[in-house]
């Protein structure tokens, strides 16, 4: 028994619920500094603002994908998930432009980014459930394309409203209108475009699944581990979470010793005491035999990931260190280091937040033309050369705003972000084609959920440590941060070279 081909229209109602979650991901990314800064918040805090986005990803992303596979209702798998998001994402979508202080911001961006999430993953686990191996690169090279170019118009919201007289400035303290028109237009287009993948697309039942699994030449066999193995993997565990720990205090001792910025504390006790904290849980679960719980399920299946989730779990570090680096820091760079200004209701810092809209907006629509020209490039070279030359022209790209010295369209809009849109159209892309094939369908959305991880953790770190290095060492100056971004993608393109990808590229006709 096999997964049956889709049409291309088919495989298009399917995605077609990510251009609505990418028009509320690429709001929330180009618009979310400019209001944080608008309310107060001083260059230097707003990485640690930022925090929210993605510890809530870290937290929600496997939980739902966990709870995903083992979901099966009248409206199937994954779409009681990626529904639920949207409505909940579409609400946070109105009330955050009418944010009236800066924690009400704050929170509101972690509700947000949260309900986004919880849309998100199971869309990345509906393309692995519904399309035979043979298609995979087509449905997420389909996806990137719905993320592209959902991007690339919320990205250019703002400056379409401009145009049409809505007004781009405001008091102090207050978000412009046209920030505020973009947010709700978003999550309209967010609450449609999902119901659309709802009502148009169907899903195999877990039975299906099953049997498409069997029929594979090498399945995936369920492990049955005993008391012994449980009680071995206990010991391992807790020495991780007591040396976790330990390190987490010692770090935080410094911090507090040297008077450091407080947001290295996310570093020191929101990633590594937590995450020590959760392995010594789940070792004194096992101690004690309570093993038949979804947490230590967790804990055991991300210890034991596949071998090329680890290979990619590097590059991916560095890429979205990158990425979170840029969208925190573009827009404070371009009206700081090109417009000279940190005045937020100056036409100066307005016209060139805007432009770093139009930034955002290019490298998207760059991403949606790549997404399917990429694929023809790892057939004739390989997966891992084609993201090794995207990730390349996307440091060069971040980098290359630092030479900006006349703010033009095709010099600040347009040639930095053709690098950065074709990497980010090999990000959204490449990792999930080379990892798709090597998950068992009964975790496939946890595996995807768990991937997440080496998505938001270096998005922590960027939040705990970018503030710090451009305070210390770079006198506020954020233009540094995007070249500390640009390091760090053309280094994931080096490490990339190194996956031992073997598998077949196969292009859908």
């Amino acid at each position: 028994m096999e997964k049956r081909k889709l049409s291309f229209w088919q495989i298009w109602n399917m995605s077609f619920g990510f251009l609505g979650i990418q028009m509320g991901f690429a709001l929330q990314n180009s618009n979310v500094s400019r209001i944080f800064q608008t309310l107060g918040a001083n260059i230097d805090d707003i990485p640690i603002l930022w925090v929210a986005a993605p510890l809530t990803g870290l937290i929600i992303q496997p939980i739902i994908g966990y709870f995903s596979d083992r979901t099966w209702t009248k409206l199937g798998r994954r779409k009681p998930y990626f529904l639920a998001g949207a409505i909940l994402a579409s609400a946070a979508l109105f009330v955050m432009p009418n944010s009236p202080f800066l924690w009400f911001a704050a929170g509101m961006l972690w509700i947000m980014d949260a309900s986004i999430n919880v849309s998100m993953e199971p869309f990345r686990a509906f393309v692995g459930d519904n399309l035979p191996e043979k298609q995979r690169t087509m449905g997420f090279a389909m996806q990137s394309f719905f993320i592209g170019i959902g991007a690339y118009f919320a990205s250019k919201l703002p400056l379409i409203f401009t145009h049409l007289g809505v007004q781009n400035t405001a008091p102090l303290g207050i978000i412009p209108d046209s920030v505020k028109y973009s947010f709700y237009f978003g999550g309209i287009a967010f609450i449609i475009t999902v119901l659309w993948t709802v009502i148009t697309s169907k899903e195999y039942s877990p039975e299906e699944l099953d049997a498409f699994e069997k029929h594979k030449e090498a399945s995936f066999i369920k492990e049955e581990h005993s008391a012994d193995w449980f009680a071995s993997n206990a010991k391992s565990h807790l020495t991780k979470g007591i040396s976790f720990l330990i390190v987490s205090v010692l770090f935080s001792l410094v911090i507090y010793q040297f008077d450091l910025k407080k947001d290295l504390y996310v570093l020191s006790l929101g990633l590594i005491g937590l995450g020590g904290l959760a392995m010594l849980v789940s070792g004194l679960m096992q101690k004690t035999n309570n093993t038949e719980n979804g947490f230590v399920t967790i804990m055991n299946d991300f210890q034991f990931m596949p071998k090329i989730m680890k290979q990619l779990a590097w590059v991916q570090f560095f890429s979205w260190f990158a990425l979170f680096s840029m969208w925190i820091y573009t827009t404070l760079a371009v009206t700081q280091h090109i417009y000279g200004t940190t005045d937020t209701t100056s036409e100066a810092y307005n016209t060139g937040a805007n432009q770093v809209g139009e930034m955002f907006a290019n490298y998207n629509l760059i991403a949606a033309i790549a997404s399917f020209l990429l694929p023809l490039l790892a057939k004739y070279t390989s997966r891992k050369f084609t993201h090794f030359a995207a990730l390349v022209c996307g440091g060069l790209g971040l980098i290359s705003v630092y030479f900006i010295k006349e703010p033009t369209t095709f010099t600040m809009e347009w040639l930095p972000m053709i690098g950065v849109g074709i990497a980010w159209a090999s990000i959204l892309s490449i990792p999930y084609a080379m990892l798709s094939g090597s998950l068992p369908s009964n975790k496939m959305g946890y595996y995807m959920g768990v991937f997440n991880f080496f998505i938001v953790i270096p998005q922590l770190v960027a939040a705990s440590i970018l503030g710090f290095l451009v305070s210390k060492f770079f006198n506020n100056e954020p233009i540094y941060a995007l070249l500390i971004g640009g390091a760090s993608m053309i280094l994931a393109g080096i490490i990339a070279l190194t996956i031992n990808d073997e598998s077949k590229i196969i292009i859908n006709e």
